[in-house]
């Protein structure tokens, strides 16, 4: 596709944003692996870097590093409205399962909200006023990322395999999770959990955990995790969200002031012991490194 100058604008700036929360000697790599040039020698920062590297580049390269940074661009959602079925500021998650797992698909589904993520089951979600193809097909359309339950007979079904190749097309994510059945095909290049003998709360978890992580999902989770922690509902719940605060490997500027605002006004956060300190400490740690960058 032909980038207006407008569109160029916005993707460079979100591309180099993204990356920027990267090490030099990743974002160099970056830069070759797509036919972008690179400087031995700078003393600005990242972000003005990438820009001035990328600026000129042709669309479709500019298109294709978008991709690789986790930006879906020129991908509008199929309706003018966010589908109803996922729940506002909530990371999206489409389940992938056998007709016979909605049990388990949907209590996967509740302990995930817990984790801030939405997911939309086809079985549970669909009313039955609406077109349930429709409707499915919309969800695919507007999902973060996949998990796929890989239970036994999992690749005989049309409709599981019709879904994972709808999401490999959108290029998100995919997590399988294997429960008698190895990843095949194309899903075996995704990554994979053990899913047997565990409870819907622990691969709930699990799944949370990887989300983080992952590159194309780590920047929107960081904000998914600190609106979590904006609404710790007890002091356990602060310590357990603080430490995956200070796991995180990105950081957004106006995150800072936001989790300092919660240390003050959440009761359950200022009272929890140790986590005010543990707040400032965080700040200050990602203060340091943006004036390090």
């Amino acid at each position: 596709m032909q980038l207006s100058p407008s569109q160029r604008i916005k993707l460079i700036s979100e591309v180099s944003k993204r990356l920027a929360s990267e090490g030099w000697p990743l974002i160099d790599l970056t830069l070759k692996q797509f036919k972008f040039g690179i400087k031995e020698t700078w003393s600005g920062t990242k972000e003005d870097y990438l820009i001035q590297l990328i600026a000129y580049g042709a669309d479709d390269r500019l298109i294709s590093l978008a991709q690789h940074v986790g930006y879906e661009f020129g991908k509008p959602a199929l309706m003018g409205v966010e589908p109803k079925f996922w729940i506002k500021g909530c990371f999206k998650v489409f389940i992938s399962h056998l007709s016979a797992q909605q049990a388990f698909a949907g209590q996967l589904q509740n302990e995930l909200r817990d984790f801030g993520l939405s997911c939309f089951v086809a079985h549970k979600d669909v009313e039955p006023t609406t077109e349930w193809q429709t409707e499915i097909e919309t969800a695919l359309a507007t999902a973060d990322s996949m998990v796929a339950l890989l239970h036994p007979d999992f690749h005989k079904s049309k409709w599981t395999d019709q879904e994972i190749g709808y999401a490999m097309g959108r290029d998100i994510p995919i997590f399988a999770v294997k429960f008698g059945e190895d990843p095949y095909g194309f899903i075996g290049r995704f990554q994979a959990f053990n899913g047997k003998q565990k409870t819907a709360k622990g691969l709930a978890q699990m799944l949370f955990e990887a989300f983080l992580k992952h590159k194309q999902t780590q920047r929107r989770m960081a904000d998914v995790l600190i609106g979590l922690f904006e609404n710790s509902g007890s002091f356990a719940s602060a310590k357990l969200l603080v430490g995956y605060l200070e796991s995180m490997e990105v950081w957004d500027p106006s995150f800072s002031p936001r989790i300092l605002a919660v240390a003050d006004a959440n009761s359950q956060v200022s009272n929890s012991f140790g986590v005010p300190d543990r707040v400032k400490a965080l700040v200050k740690k990602w203060k340091t490194s943006a004036s390090g960058a």
